[in-house]
């Protein structure tokens, strides 16, 4: 198994983590670093892809900032979605070139990896086609979206675990209007705590992609849990 490095980012505002995605990016490229996945949660953000639709969100802007709601137009693929504490993100900051040269089988790895994870939770999960995340009888609970430029990739995965998801009635979650959206909380009937979703999901990540995951310290000028 390669190795690769894995940093946990504790709780962070969604433009810093967006910017240490584009510094390890950079990174990654050139081949300084090896795979790099990025665990955190974010405080309230709603995040616009490129195939955004205005409609989609279901109040004007102003709604937003006044509830404390951040809004940032992104340049991963997908519509509308959002981010809130108690729900695990994943950014894999991966040479797509190393695992398949494919983005589709990408993104079915992603989604492989978070069944696999969820599974170890007793949580039955699978793909629904036409659409790209993961979803159980209850409706979707993770969404994801990329970006891949010179192979690697940038942005990833939401798997919604303890988060109010409230939150997803202010939009049309990946403008999906006819399908809900759970979590890991709402399916178990029960908090699951989420340092125990994250070793799940790095285990599947290892599995899936063939890693050995190292953790590292969050890089100079990027503290855990500073939001």
């Amino acid at each position: 198994m390669k190795p690769a490095h894995l940093i946990d980012l504790g709780v962070l505002r969604y433009l810093p983590a967006l910017e240490l995605q584009r510094r390890l990016h950079a990174q990654r490229v050139v081949g300084l670093i090896p795979d790099t996945l990025l665990l955190l949660e974010h405080p309230p953000v709603i995040t616009l892809g490129k195939a955004f639709h205005p409609e989609h969100l279901r109040y004007a802007r102003e709604f937003y900032t006044a509830q404390g709601i951040e809004l940032h137009p992104t340049d991963r693929g997908g519509d509308v979605t959002c981010h809130n504490p108690g729900q695990l993100v994943g950014y894999p900051i991966f040479d797509v070139s190393q695992h398949g040269r494919d983005l589709h089988k990408f993104l079915r790895d992603l989604e492989e990896a978070l069944i696999i994870a969820l599974d170890a939770f007793g949580i039955p999960a699978y793909r629904e086609a036409g659409y790209t995340g993961v979803w159980t009888t209850h409706g979707k609970i993770a969404a994801i979206g990329i970006k891949v430029t010179k192979w690697v990739s940038m942005h990833g995965f939401a798997l919604n675990v303890t988060n109010d998801l409230r939150l997803f009635q202010t939009i049309v979650p990946c403008g999906i209007a006819d399908r809900p959206v759970t979590s890991m909380e709402q399916v178990l009937g029960q908090a699951v705590p989420i340092t125990q979703v994250k070793q799940q999901v790095v285990r599947a990540m290892a599995e899936v992609f063939g890693l050995r995951f190292v953790p590292i310290p969050a890089p100079i000028g990027e503290p855990a849990g500073v939001p």
